[in-house]
């Protein structure tokens, strides 16, 4: 029973003994170690502030689509093109949420760069792992800060994420607006390039937003979709162990 109850190294049965480390002397001056944590913990509270402000700009573009699909499917005399203005306010809305995100980003990389090479070195207890001049990069990003991606990137990776799906909803609708209310029965792709027609828009400039509005939208996403890692890959490794 008092070999049960020691205060030494357990053995582990999967990985074998533990190494005792409580002698090791410390990696980084405790001084040190206080000043950076509450640093670390200040960035997470910062990008966690932003990141919230995404999910705001989002809300906005789905209730506003909303809206305007119940306008739209409520009165037959209210013309198809208003959905290419839906267009246009779900595009502010991401333009809006791109700039956030570039904050956002800018903030994720200060505490991304302080995961990697000062939380991870205090984890494995060695400073061999990640050598580099990490702090001078990110003093001088509190000194003189940066975005990190552009602004086309960072509504491409919006795009990708969330506003790809708006869009394709607001194309749907469209689509299914058109054959529901238009004047002329549509039977072929002739009567149906007819009944893109509005008062004041022949059906060619119709077509013509049509196609730069949702074509942009897919171009821009399967561009950015190729070349963009992301904030999070898809499977770590050795994620069978996380399993838990």
């Amino acid at each position: 029973m008092a070999g049960a109850m020691s205060d030494g190294p357990q053995d582990n049965p999967a990985h074998g003994p533990l190494p005792a480390i409580s002698g090791r002397k410390p990696i980084y001056d405790p001084g040190y170690i206080t000043a950076m944590s509450h640093f670390y913990r200040g960035e997470l509270t910062r990008i966690m502030a932003w990141r919230s402000r995404l999910d705001t700009t989002t809300t906005w573009a789905i209730t506003s689509t909303t809206t305007i699909f119940t306008v739209a499917f409520s009165f037959r005399e209210v013309p198809h093109i208003i959905f290419f203005f839906n267009s246009c306010i779900v595009a502010i809305m991401l333009w809006i949420e791109a700039r956030r995100y570039r904050f956002y980003d800018a903030f994720r990389a200060r505490v991304r760069m302080l995961e990697a090479h000062f939380l991870v070195p205090l984890v494995m207890q060695t400073t061999q792992m990640l050598p580099g001049d990490w702090r001078e990069l990110v003093a001088e990003d509190l000194l003189l800060p940066s975005f990190k991606i552009s602004m086309l990137e960072a509504v491409g990776r919006r795009l990708k994420r969330n506003y790809i799906f708006i869009f394709m909803v607001i194309l749907v609708a469209w689509i299914t607006k058109i054959f529901l209310h238009s004047k002329t029965p549509i039977e072929s792709p002739i009567t149906f390039f007819e009944a893109l027609a509005v008062k004041g828009l022949p059906s060619w400039a119709v077509a013509a937003l049509f196609v730069f509005t949702f074509g942009s939208v897919v171009g821009i996403t399967i561009y950015f979709a190729r070349r963009s890692t992301g904030e999070i890959s898809e499977f770590g490794a050795h994620r069978t162990a996380w399993r838990l």
